[in-house]
């Protein structure tokens, strides 16, 4: 079993020297440091034009990626810092020997929240289908046979978190091992600490999908062994327990989504505020002050002080659950999402449920979703293309044209199929919807 002085790891990819909590700058935490450095990333920043729920919506109280990320950050800290507190009662060791906070438990599940969503792809989760169904039912399956079967299953599945870990580790030049992050907020940051085959091996939650590609696959055993996970499966495989704070992470994801979601969807007139009370009230029943809800004369009013209270009562249910199996999460012998076990999920699953019939699977959401499947495959297409031919020397001017106004960046040199591809699929990832959308249109209008 890991513990937790293990689990808190500061150190860093290229360390040559152990990093001491004793003998860090409290006016700025190594943990702080990930938060900074993600915070001030292209990646991160990108997030600002990344679709949440609605792909580009013009709404203004509608959220993005970027406004999501934040919210899961906040509620990440408040869920780490609350946990803190009880593991450094539990374990006093943990501050009296090695001078741990109750706050660095708070900041690793804040960083590691903050880039939760950082390596998705524009359009919401319909951009992941969209790039792994170009491998696997489109024109990228022209590409199975000169890759392994873990290779070409990391494209045809392409996974948002696995981009995540390569964002925040790739190597840039000048910059060896990306931002550089600590390996416990790596290790939060993994929800699913294992490659893309075998394909869900179990129904434990976190082998539901992966969590790196090939190309990060010695990096993340060297973090998941500096922080002492347990290795699962056969010796082949690269399968860890879960880091126990990744249970926060999920946790802070699974709220604001269930609620803030839900919240875009009455603001969008998607769904009525007589059935959301409805529906939030069976969580908040116990907290809600009807005399002050009464007075609240706005749907806008009244919908902020019912979020806050249901955030803040799910908050205290994901703690207590944690902390209840605190030991059977850090053995990696829990293998549920946090608030599968609360007592609230059934009100959970009957939010899911209405925000699934009324908001993701609405008009304007799928109108949009089909329009960044064609977006997508097209600048998959042309770009693996160029790629494609100028490897085999038979790029033509279209190609080199291709290649220089929106590929410079990359660098395919001397690289294998795999890694060119996956630098595009990468690339493509990292766009915004709005950029995206402007190279599909410029393309399309080069064809003509």
């Amino acid at each position: 079993m890991p513990q937790w002085e293990q689990l808190l790891s500061l150190q860093k990819h290229g360390d040559k020297n152990k990093r001491l909590r004793q003998e860090q700058d409290e006016t700025r935490l190594g943990f702080e440091v990930d938060y900074d450095r993600i915070i001030f990333s292209s990646a991160f920043r990108s997030l600002q034009d990344k679709t949440q729920v609605i792909p580009m919506s013009k709404t203004d109280f509608v959220h993005t990626r970027l406004t999501h990320s934040l919210e899961v950050s906040v509620v990440g800290r408040t869920l780490g810092r609350k946990v803190g507190i009880e593991i450094l009662q539990k374990y006093p060791h943990l501050s009296n020997v090695h001078g741990h906070h109750y706050y660095d438990f708070g900041a690793i599940v804040a960083a590691a929240a903050l880039a939760h969503d950082i390596g998705n792809p524009p359009f919401g989760h319909s951009g992941e289908k969209a790039i792994g169904e170009y491998f696997s039912h489109g024109d990228g399956q022209r590409f199975k046979k000169e890759l392994t079967p873990t290779e070409f299953q990391d494209l045809s599945r392409f996974e948002g978190n696995a981009n995540g870990f390569r964002l925040l580790n790739k190597s840039e030049p000048g910059i060896e091992g990306g931002l550089r992050i600590s390996y416990a907020t790596l290790g939060a940051f993994t929800k699913y600490p294992k490659e893309s085959l075998p394909h869900r091996p179990t129904k434990e939650v976190s082998d539901k999908k992966f969590g790196f590609f090939q190309t990060e696959r010695t990096i993340f055993k060297e973090v998941a062994e500096a922080l002492g996970l347990q290795k699962k499966g056969d010796k082949n495989q690269i399968r860890y327990q879960r880091h126990p704070l990744a249970f926060l992470v999920e946790a802070a994801d699974d709220i604001c989504y269930t609620v803030i979601d839900f919240e875009d969807g009455i603001n969008l007139g998607l769904i009525e505020e007589d059935k959301a009370l409805e529906y939030l009230s069976k969580i908040i029943a116990t907290r809600i002050d009807t005399s002050k809800y009464a007075a609240l004369t706005t749907t806008k009013n009244r919908m902020n002080y019912l979020r806050s209270l249901a955030i803040g009562t799910l908050i205290d249910e994901a703690v207590r659950v944690f902390l209840e199996n605190e030991e059977p999460i850090r053995a990696g012998e829990f293998h549920y999402p946090l608030l599968d076990k609360s007592k609230f999920k059934a009100q959970i699953d009957d939010i899911i449920k209405i925000s699934i019939e009324k908001i993701y699977r609405s008009r304007e959401v799928l109108e949009k979703e089909i329009s960044g499947y064609k977006v997508l495959t097209t600048l998959l297409d042309c770009f693996t293309k160029a790629m494609e031919r100028q490897e085999e020397g038979t790029a033509t001017n279209y190609d080199q044209l291709i290649l220089t106004n929106f590929l410079a960046e990359l660098d395919f040199d001397g690289k294998s199929r795999y890694e060119n591809l996956l630098e595009i699929c990468s690339y493509v990832a990292s766009l915004t919807d709005g950029n995206a959308l402007r190279i599909f249109k410029k393309l399309e209008v080069g064809s003509l």
